[in-house]
């Protein structure tokens, strides 16, 4: 399978980047292709909500930064694993900068699924999303709840599914072993 991680972890020292280091070696040792984008070491200059992706630049961003590396990646995976610490009740706005680069992946036009409005898919294949949490101390239940909520729905609109989510309480190889489980 092949596994792309975009890391939102803005901090290359973490023990959270220590975790997914093993979970990394872990999928890696079980025979998936991953692909681990520390979104900290790319140039992301962030969505603006300008549209040349769907109307000057169909499918690209019309600014130069490092999205279109996120985005091939993204596509050319099976299951795109989007890895946080959560601060404040949610993922890193790292990792939501990121995400929100891949808008460029959908058609600007809409259909109707199950009775409710979401673009239409540029791209016949997309990959199946996961999400691994770690909460900090000022996070809870309810914020993972609503934090996979609003992963899933965004799921959703990049025309595939929320598989999986997980909080890293786990070991990490007891995490790889469930997520290659996944798609």
């Amino acid at each position: 399978m092949r596994i792309t991680i975009l890391n939102g972890e803005p901090h290359a020292a973490s023990p959270f980047q220590a975790y997914l280091e093993r979970l990394t070696k872990r999928l890696v040792a079980q025979g998936h292709a991953v692909t681990k984008l520390d979104l900290a070491a790319l140039d992301l200059k962030g969505c603006t909500g300008c549209f040349n992706c769907w109307v000057r630049t169909p499918g690209e961003c019309a600014k130069r930064d490092d999205s279109a590396t996120v985005c091939r990646a993204a596509l050319g995976a099976d299951l795109l694993l989007l890895a946080s610490p959560m601060t404040m009740g949610f993922t890193t706005a790292l990792l939501k900068r990121g995400a929100d680069q891949m808008i460029q992946l959908i058609h600007p036009y809409f259909v109707v699924e199950d009775g409710e409005f979401h673009h239409r898919a540029r791209y016949a294949h997309y990959p199946v999303f996961a999400l691994l949490l770690d909460p900090g101390p000022d996070s809870d239940a309810e914020d993972v709840e609503i934090t996979r909520t609003m992963w899933g729905r965004m799921a959703r609109n990049m025309k595939s599914r929320l598989a999986w989510t997980a909080v890293a309480e786990r070991t990490a190889e007891e995490v790889a072993d469930e997520l290659a489980r996944v798609a």
